[in-house]
């Protein structure tokens, strides 16, 4: 296929958590808001005067520093974040929202608070407990700790407007870029997709680090090129997968599954598109606020809930995902360390290739894509596996 026109350029932008638009943004006066988690409604911190950034630790080779803090058997996530803060790396925000989402997150977390590492005026750090079921009672509990710990900081440090209407407009805002990603990834539905799950990759984790009023029109034009790009003369790939665990910011790891033979059609993983782009609805007699709290409560598929209702709508939610994008398996990944993703990867792979037919590849891995060799071989017999599979049906 021809080459995307902004792919080199949203490449780029991947190289550094500053990278230039971030940078613009700031010299303009916004806000820069860090974030970690689903948990933390990312329309929130795009309320007028303020941006989003989703935290990343692009080419971080070494966590020396943090190890020491945190140890050396916690997840390298948050261990690569809290190093590049320490290197200085993230002195461009204002503040970061954090969440409790596991211990490790909020070890991390902490220590941006003890360590102050990010040279910033009236730079804050607030972390919410988030909720770990989905009913009623923890829906309440989600509205009070968001009030408290990121609409009442916001309101007081960084004098942003966090009224109804406010909201309503950053939810417009909101809605008009996930309309845009959830067309790009619809092209990942056919059976010659216009579109690399690698390309598709890159373009998500662009719309969650930049501003989104700056990375917008690149992606309006990207999804009007992808409309009229000619895909290959037959479908490259040797099998269709969906990719699913925590972590997943590194589009190169994509890049690794595909040169294995296997398309990435749809991505169920932290930093993926699913969930995290579907537009947020306001029912009638309802306030914004109220609606962004229902919305990410109820799209929220993170491992960390506990309740069977949740643990249900995860597996169903894969499922569905499996079949609307026409994959042949599911590739379950978590990061080393991770708890809560080990345990969901064990149970869900299960329950997906024992129950439900669908073959499932589990790995664990490290941060920093470093030595792929074994991870290349599994991903290799995965997909003759796949292929078997097809041949004696």
């Amino acid at each position: 296929m021809k080459d995307l026109k902004h792919l080199i350029f949203f490449e780029n932008l991947l190289q550094d958590a500053q990278n230039e638009l971030v940078t613009k943004a700031v010299e303009e006066g916004k806000h820069a808001l860090g974030y970690n988690c689903y948990y933390l409604p990312e329309v929130l911190l795009n309320l007028d005067g303020c941006f989003s950034t989703r935290l990343r630790a692009p080419r971080c080779t070494s966590t020396d520093v943090a190890t020491y803090y945190m140890t050396g058997r916690t997840c390298p996530y948050v261990r690569s974040i809290l190093e590049r803060a320490i290197e200085g790396g993230y002195n461009y925000l204002s503040a970061v929202f954090g969440s409790e989402s596991c211990a490790a997150m909020e070890r991390m977390e902490e220590h941006l608070y003890l360590l102050n590492p990010i040279k910033h005026e009236n730079f804050f750090v607030t972390i919410i407990d988030p909720p770990m079921r989905g009913d009623k009672t923890h829906l309440d509990y989600y509205k009070a700790q968001l009030r408290k710990h990121v609409l009442a900081p916001m309101e007081k440090v960084l004098k942003a407007d966090t009224s109804d209407e406010a909201m309503r407009r950053a939810i417009e805002r909101f809605n008009e870029l996930c309309e845009v990603i959830t067309q790009i990834g619809e092209f990942r539905k056919l059976d010659n997709p216009p579109i690399t799950g690698y390309e598709f990759h890159v373009i998500q984790v662009v719309s969650e680090v930049c501003p989104h009023e700056l990375i917008l029109p690149y992606l309006k034009e990207t999804l009007e090129e992808i409309k009229t790009r000619e895909p290959e003369p037959s479908f490259p790939f040797r099998a269709r997968v969906v990719l699913a665990g925590s972590e997943v910011d590194d589009p190169d790891f994509t890049k690794l599954i595909e040169t294995c033979g296997a398309m990435v059609v749809a991505d169920r993983y932290c930093f993926g598109s699913l969930p995290s782009r579907e537009k947020i609805e306001i029912l009638d007699g309802e306030s914004a606020f109220d609606a962004i709290c229902r919305h990410y409560l109820h799209w929220n598929q993170c491992a960390r809930f506990m309740d069977g209702m949740k643990i249900d709508q995860r597996h169903s939610e894969l499922l569905r995902l499996a079949r609307e994008y026409k994959a042949d398996g599911i590739i379950y990944e978590n990061m080393k360390f991770c708890e809560f993703w080990s345990y969901e990867k064990v149970l869900a792979s299960h329950i997906m290739s024992a129950e439900n037919g669908i073959p499932c590849c589990t790995i664990e891995k490290e941060y920093a894509l470093g030595s792929v060799g074994q991870l290349r071989t599994r991903f290799q017999a995965f997909v003759e596996s796949l292929e078997i599979k097809k041949i004696n049906e």
